[in-house]
């Protein structure tokens, strides 16, 4: 009546739901891990840039400390030198309206956006997977498993509670181990998604904000006060 025996007399359709369900419980715990890792990073790099760019430091000296050789731009960065770099790149051409200039910012800054929200929304689905069909899955298995042993137990002339008990324990630890798969990806989710959704609204409000600066910058350089 151990565990493991339960496991290793149970049917094979009842054990092949914990293994799947063993198998989603694993991988959700790497993705949890990994989201940890990113989430974290992606927090670091957005309060580091956002002391250095309301520092007052010069933009363009912010570019090039960003987009020094070997180093790799990430979370609200991106964004930043996607905007200035096609600010730059416009105001060097001739003849472009400075709403022409504007438009291609946002157009720039609006793809580093949602690339960078995208890195952030990463195998989430994968756990709102897990945390949603975990427990049916298992209620699956246990279903099957008391009906195998029901169907046993009709060959057997006097049932008792001792050949009942361990059809049923065997069939119910596949609910146990589906909702064991379910309850921390669906905490992890919650989490992460709510973590995702703040910093995607902290990179929206940083692009609009930048825009702001840009606008300001480009309509001073045409109205002749550089």
């Amino acid at each position: 009546m151990s565990i493991w025996g339960l496991i290793a007399s149970a049917s094979f359709v009842v054990q092949l739901v914990m293994l799947t369900l063993l198998a989603a419980s694993i991988f959700s715990w790497i993705v949890i891990f990994q989201r940890i890792r990113v989430l974290k990073e992606a927090k670091r790099v957005r309060a580091t840039f956002e002391e250095n760019f309301w520092s007052g430091i010069d933009l363009s000296q912010l570019y090039r400390k960003l987009t020094q050789e070997g180093r790799k731009v990430e979370g609200m960065e991106n964004i930043f030198t996607s905007g200035i770099k096609e600010f730059t790149r416009l105001r060097q051409s001739h003849n472009v309206d400075p709403e022409a200039i504007m438009d291609g910012v946002q157009r720039a800054m609006r793809v580093a956006l949602y690339r960078e929200e995208e890195k952030l929304d990463q195998h989430l689905p994968f756990l709102a997977t897990v945390g949603s069909t975990s427990p049916y899955i298992g209620l699956f298995g246990t279903v099957w498993g008391i009906m195998h042993s029901f169907i046993g137990l009709a060959e057997v002339q006097q049932a008792t509670l001792a050949t009942v008990a361990p059809g049923i324990a065997e069939a119910l630890i596949a609910t146990a181990i589906g909702l064991a798969a379910a309850i921390p990806a669906v905490i992890a989710y919650n989490r992460f998604s709510s973590t995702a959704e703040s910093l995607g609204s902290s990179y929206e409000n940083f692009a609009d904000e930048f825009t702001s600066i840009l606008h300001r910058k480009v309509h001073v350089r045409e109205g002749g006060a550089v």
